[in-house]
């Protein structure tokens, strides 16, 4: 029997790349995950909805009530994450900066997904619809997606996957956009948890 880990799958917005972990889910192509936990920074995001719909527990931490408060913000998931065992933390549009102790406590077991080919159009203020907008301002032929592990800078932390996509004559904002996501982040993802999960099951059997 693959020996699984629990993850949690930390979203923002309508949980598109949650999706593609629930579908690769489906289809067998992440036997090392076990989709434990949803965590929605704000609530009534379609996120939850497809948790509730796919059988995955679900919670709502909020960030705006904690404004400069990440201790307490942190605090606040942890109280989910613990009693859960979660070991796998994913990041599919999370948009929060954690502190330090909360990635040392979970090193090179947090990863997350970036629409743009790090080094690239990233780090502060980069996120969202305004990563597409600097692409297409600069001008570039190729943009992508990047998958990398989180540490304490933003948009930082070793890369573990890329996939690059085309920029079009005439590409909107908002047609880049969903270019990337079906291309290259909803691909890369699920292969990316896979990856690192299947590590930390490795290092759970075989600890140094």
């Amino acid at each position: 029997m693959v020996g699984r880990v629990k993850t949690a799958v930390m979203v923002s917005g309508s949980g598109s790349n949650l999706q593609a972990l629930i579908d690769a889910r489906a289809k067998g192509e992440i036997p090392h995950i076990e989709l434990s936990l949803v965590v929605s920074s704000k609530q009534g995001s379609y996120a939850l909805e497809r948790a509730g719909q796919n059988g995955i527990d679900a919670v709502v931490v909020e960030r705006r009530r904690y404004k400069d408060d990440i201790e307490g913000f942190e605090r606040e998931l942890l109280s989910h994450l613990a009693p859960r065992g979660i070991e796998f933390i994913v990041l599919a549009g999370f948009l929060t900066i954690f502190s330090k102790p909360f990635i040392d406590r979970y090193k090179d077991r947090i990863i997350n997904v970036h629409p743009a080919l790090i080094p690239s159009f990233c780090g502060k203020g980069f996120y969202g619809i305004r990563v597409h907008q600097a692409a297409l301002e600069y001008g570039v032929k190729l943009s992508g997606a990047t998958v990398h592990y989180v540490d304490e800078t933003v948009d930082g932390g070793p890369i573990i996957m890329q996939k690059a996509v085309s920029v079009k004559e005439g590409d909107t904002p908002q047609t880049l956009q969903r270019r990337i996501m079906e291309e290259a982040e909803w691909v890369l993802l699920p292969k990316a948890a896979e990856f690192a999960a299947a590590r930390i099951v490795k290092e759970r059997e075989c600890p140094v």
